[in-house]
């Protein structure tokens, strides 16, 4: 038996449903018991677009870098990172092969775990690579000696066997999981995309779990045929006219070309705009002729076809984010140095950040973790030669280096911000007169002058760094670390001021949770603590899952 590109693609389906179905097992394996423990949750989101691909009927090799591509700019968080590169390598492995023997399946699980090794500064073992890397490895060596030669299916067991054994031993890799009594949560999920992979083998697929309870009717996306779409691109856009076209009816010609390349035409020509609607396969020459009545106002191409897939993938994935790669990017012009793109939560996060000069912020959602292209399309949005990217979470570091990397027109520099008070400091110390090289040091020492605090409930019980939590207690965390965990917010909030004693200067973002009154009580334990040397600021952050964030300096 060898595998053709068909049999690759419902091997990734299948893998895909097993990590949806899994996801909430997937999550609880998290070190830290804290809500927006996502691993489970960035793996499926990484995966899930991969579901549109189903009845591919072409070669291994086109299958496996159509699957890298959609997995790449999917990507969430480090473990979705980790797999799409994972993904990246097997479709280098594999490329101009019509089928796959199990040794090249062998040497394609090879070449994808040494690509996720490259990418990762500082590999930890006793995580998924720990897993990846002996699976691969054990893979190799029994293809090697005669082994599975015609049973991929066979070489999947043994890689599966393999890898169970691999994550049993990650504990003793890595004291932490020990100590919290769980195993390394992305090998966790590596091992349900493998045992996926080889129910399909089997012809015996993983599907998606259905949802119960009652839902509103809704039209099945899935069954529409996109071919069906004539003209692919939305356009709109608003232009305000030049001196010599104001007047209305003066873009007569405009509206003729518009009207000849495309359908759903809406084509406003007033006073001082133009303001216009189409369904065309030509967006350049609709944006040329705009350009010749005046300056762009306003501009949005989206393809509609992409709107379709992704819409499927978010109906089958149950996933609000999954449409975020639905429109085609739409390059901003450099109009100025510098630019910024923040990743935020809650309303009054991105204000503070817009206040600072932020251009673009990116809403990751409640675990805060946007995808690739939400990153990618965040900068081309950005209307600057270098643009600064703000993770302001260390589960966001591989995506956007992954993002930076894809974008050739503009400089993107990402700034390792592991937390929103980080991200502020760095804003602060921007200095929009300096260089490049200037800014990119100062920012960085900005960032290392601030701590951050952050107040949340645990999701399970746990053990860590000798501190016992039980589920639904509240949890102090300090530069990443937790030092409290108590029955109410109080007693966390003297816990971070306690550690917070020397600082002159503080700021408090209180959650969608939190109300004034409570805010303000907050701010009253943290001076108790703190004392009335340092100047306490406190404002509505509206993040979901903290209540409080605080930084220090």
């Amino acid at each position: 038996m060898v595998i053709d590109g068909h049999t690759l693609c419902n091997m990734v389906i299948s893998a895909a449903n097993a990590l949806d179905n899994n996801k909430v097992v997937i999550n609880n394996m998290n070190v830290f018991p804290v809500p927006d423990g996502d691993t489970g949750i960035n793996m499926t989101l990484t995966m899930v677009s991969v579901r549109t691909l189903s009845g591919f009927d072409g070669t291994v090799s086109d299958c496996a870098e159509k699957i890298a591509n959609m997995v790449l700019r999917s990507a969430r968080g480090n473990s979705g990172a980790i797999l799409s590169l994972f993904f990246r390598g097997i479709a280098k492995s594999l490329k101009g092969l019509e089928t796959a023997t199990a040794a090249d399946i062998a040497a394609a699980l090879k070449r994808g775990t040494d690509e996720a090794y490259k990418a990762v500064m500082k590999p930890t073992e006793g995580t998924i690579l720990t897993v990846m890397r002996v699976c691969a490895e054990k893979a190799v060596e029994r293809v090697s000696k005669g082994r599975y030669k015609d049973d991929p299916a066979g070489l999947f067991g043994y890689v599966l066997k393999t890898g169970e054994k691999t994550l049993a031993k990650t504990p003793d890799l890595l004291p932490v999981l020990k100590e919290a009594n769980v195993v390394d949560a992305g090998g966790y999920g590596f091992l349900f995309l493998i045992s996926g992979m080889l129910a399909a083998l089997k012809f015996n697929p993983v599907v998606a779990k259905e949802t119960t309870g009652a839902t509103e009717a809704s039209a099945n996306f899935a069954d529409f045929d996109t071919s069906s779409i004539e003209f692919a691109y939305c356009t709109e856009c608003i232009v305000a006219k030049k001196e010599k076209y104001r007047g209305e009816g003066t873009a007569t010609d405009f509206h003729d070309l518009v009207c000849g390349i495309g359908d759903s035409v809406v084509f406003v020509d007033a006073e001082d705009i133009i303001k216009l609607h189409v369904h065309t396969n030509h967006p350049g020459q609709v944006i040329e002729k705009a350009l010749e009545y005046g300056e762009l106002e306003t501009l949005k191409v989206e393809n509609m076809r992409l709107q379709h897939s992704n819409l499927v993938a978010s109906e089958a994935g149950k996933s609000e984010e999954a449409t975020s790669a639905a429109s085609e990017a739409v390059v901003a012009k450099a109009e100025k140095e510098f630019g910024f793109v923040s990743i935020c939560m809650g309303d009054g996060i991105r204000d503070a950040f817009l206040d600072l000069g932020v251009d673009v912020t990116v809403f990751g959602g409640q675990t805060m973790n946007p995808s690739t292209q939400d990153i990618i399309d965040g900068v081309n949005r950005t209307p600057a030669k270098n643009v600064y990217v703000l993770p302001n979470n260390k589960n966001i570091q591989m995506v956007a280096a992954q993002a930076a990397e894809m974008i050739s027109d503009k400089k993107v520099i990402v700034l390792p911000t592991k937390s929103v008070p980080q991200g502020i400091s760095a804003m602060i110390g921007f200095n929009p007169d300096a260089d490049e090289a200037t800014n990119t040091a100062q920012m960085l020492a900005a960032i290392e002058t601030v701590r951050t605090a952050q107040v949340t409930y645990a999701v399970r019980d746990t053990s860590i760094e000798g501190i016992k939590i039980s589920s639904g207690q509240t949890m102090a965390l300090v530069d990443g670390k937790i030092i409290c965990s108590a029955d109410n917010n109080a007693d966390c909030l003297a816990a971070i001021g306690e550690s917070f004693a020397d600082a002159s200067y503080v700021m408090v973002f209180y959650g969608a949770e939190i109300d004034e009154a409570r805010a303000e009580r907050a701010v009253a334990i943290l001076r108790e603590k703190i004392g009335t040397g340092a100047e306490i600021v406190c404002m509505s952050g509206g993040q979901p899952i903290y209540d409080y964030i605080i930084s220090a300096e």
